[in-house]
């Protein structure tokens, strides 16, 4: 099974995609799909066709994407909001079912602490994927996360 965790932000969008082979997770691939902050009808075709090309590419069973949970400022949880809304879009119109994730439910499955900081979270992604290093930038580090959560039938 191939999975592609999203991480929506108000200026990019991190993702990670991973394959399931029976217990063994393999990363595929992770990065950011970077846009203008400022130019709404812009930012959401970038974060349109960054996601359709990615989609294209690795043909995921299952997307993973973290849900907003809170923010102080109005304006940011606008922005996330919409990247949000346009990648559950991307994902519906491929056929690709999609599961939902807050926050907290991402901490819990990775570090087996809710309320685990970011890199703890980091970290435990670094240790479980096997990999040599933390993922970079953070938003691909939360992206592989929101994967490995779906990837262990998280609802």
């Amino acid at each position: 099974m191939k999975i592609l965790g999203i991480d929506p932000g108000t200026t990019r969008l991190g993702y990670g995609i991973l394959t399931v082979q029976g217990s063994k997770i393999i990363v595929q691939d992770y990065g950011i799909i970077g846009y203008q902050a400022g130019t709404p009808p812009e930012r959401l075709k970038a974060i349109y066709n960054g996601l359709t090309k990615l989609i294209k590419k690795h043909q995921p069973d299952r997307i993973g994407i973290e849900q907003l949970f809170f923010y102080k400022n109005q304006k940011t949880a606008m922005r996330v909001s919409q990247a949000h809304g346009v990648a559950m879009l991307t994902a519906s119109l491929a056929g690709v079912p999609v599961a939902e994730f807050t926050p907290a439910q991402v901490k819990q499955a990775v570090s087996g602490y809710g309320s685990a900081d970011k890199q703890q979270v980091q970290r435990a992604i670094k240790m479980v994927l096997g990999l040599k290093e933390i993922p970079k930038p953070d938003d691909a580090a939360d992206a592989l996360a929101v994967a490995l959560t779906c990837s262990l039938g998280n609802k």
